[in-house]
Formats: C-alpha cells, sequence, structure tokens
C-alpha cells in the first residue's frame, strides 16, 4: 500500500474505532442505583430492608448492601442509612423513594414489603387521613380496615356520625360505627374512600388491616414477607 494512502487508512480507521468506541460507552448501563429504601424490621443494631424490588436484606450496623446502602446504626424505631454520600434517617415502615413522587394514577402497582414477626404476623405502620400513624395487623379475616376510637380521633375522624352496626370480634358482639376513611397510607401505597369501622369498647388494641384495604391489592407470600401490590 501506498505511505500516503495507508496514513489516510488508518487515520479513518483510529477515528471509526474512537467514534464506536464513544458510542458503545453512551449506550452500557452504568452501575444501578438505588431507587427505593424500605424499612420493614428494626432491632439495636440491625434493620431489616428492601431496596428496589431485591427480596428483603437484613444489614448489621456497619455492613453494606450490594446496591450501596450502608447500615450506618439502628435501634428499634429508626435506621440511619448512607446511599451515595447522603444520610438519611427512616423510620419503621418508610419507603423511601428518590426522585419526582407519580400521580395517583401512576401509583398503580406500587409495592410494599410486610415482614413477619416471631409469631407470624404481619404488622406494618400506617398512616390515616394524612394525620395519624397507626399500627396495623394484616389481617384478611377482617372485612374492614378496623381501628379504635383513640386512632379515629387522631385522625380527624367524627365517628359518632357514622353508620351504628354490631359486629362479631374474637371477644364477642361489640357495636363499631362505619365510616369512610380519606386515606389510607401503607408506604408508597395511598388508597382513597375507604370503608372502615371504629371500634368503641376499648378491645381493639391495635388496628386491623381488612379487605376493604387489602381487596385491592395483589398479595404475595414468599417466606417471612409478604408483598402487597396495588391492583388498581
Amino acid at each position: 500500500m501506498v505511505p500516503e494512502y495507508r496514513n489516510r487508512f488508518h487515520t479513518r480507521l483510529m477515528r471509526s474505532i474512537t467514534t464506536n468506541l464513544s458510542l458503545a460507552l453512551c449506550l452500557c448501563p452504568g452501575p444501578l442505583h438505588a431507587a427505593q429504601i424500605q424499612v420493614i424490621a428494626l432491632t439495636n443494631g440491625k434493620a431489616t430492608l428492601v431496596i428496589n424490588t431485591a427480596k428483603p436484606r437484613t444489614l448489621s450496623a456497619g455492613e453494606v448492601s450490594p446496591e450501596g446502602v450502608r447500615l450506618l446504626s439502628a435501634s428499634s424505631e429508626a435506621a440511619v442509612v448512607e446511599f451515595e454520600g447522603k444520610r438519611r434517617t427512616l423510620p419503621l415502615g418508610t419507603n423511601y423513594r428518590e426522585g419526582p413522587s407519580t400521580s395517583a394514577a401512576g401509583a398503580v402497582g406500587r409495592s410494599v414489603v410486610i415482614a413477619a414477626d416471631t409469631q407470624g404476623h404481619f404488622l406494618v405502620t400506617g398512616m390515616l387521613n394524612s394525620a395519624a400513624s397507626v399500627r396495623f395487623l394484616v389481617d384478611t379475616g377482617a372485612s374492614l380496615v378496623s381501628i379504635s376510637a383513640d386512632d379515629a380521633r387522631r385522625a380527624g375522624i367524627n365517628y359518632l356520625a357514622g353508620q351504628r352496626a354490631l359486629t362479631q370480634t374474637a371477644s364477642g358482639v361489640t357495636s363499631v360505627y362505619r365510616v369512610k376513611l380519606d386515606t389510607v397510607k401503607i408506604g408508597d401505597i395511598v388508597l382513597h374512600n375507604v370503608d372502615a369501622a371504629v371500634h368503641t369498647s376499648g378491645q381493639l388494641p391495635i388496628g386491623l388491616l381488612g379487605m376493604s384495604f387489602l381487596n385491592r391489592m395483589e398479595m404475595r407470600r414468599d417466606g417471612a414477607a409478604l408483598t402487597l401490590t396495588r391492583r388498581y
């Protein structure tokens, strides 16, 4: 090959290789960054987290998950994590999501993972009417979301204006008031106009997350983890 043409060919070849290499680097996916961190269980020095769509993972203080989430400390109330150089304090039940929030229509398909306690019960902290935090037991045997009169008052619900009815409980027949809850929030899942029963007898130490909420969920159990995914 004549030296002049050889040099031109070499120059064009190197430009082509550089261009294709740059394009390949742009198309190759970078490291995955966690966009969602959910706290489903806490003890002193340990936290069970669901990061993105991975299975629940228990970290001890100082440990780092494969997604790059470091647990700095944990108590029975909150976990302190570090991710991408930022420190965040996440209480039990928090479903921390990075990025802009979506509309209510876009919330379909959102999930929350609930870990079983030592007795196999699924307990989760929810929010009523954006005003009151309530601890719930997932109960497929309860027709309605059930809360105590104290919970109703904290959520600003005038339950005495609701319809009075009788219901069968483990302790016998008791009177309740049927009401509509403006919102019930569990993790990132928010439902509106949820039927509920307010118990006034004082025999409801914990709220019941009943079928008026659960029938709008797809429920999947994987060992000690229960995943609720909003269907509509």
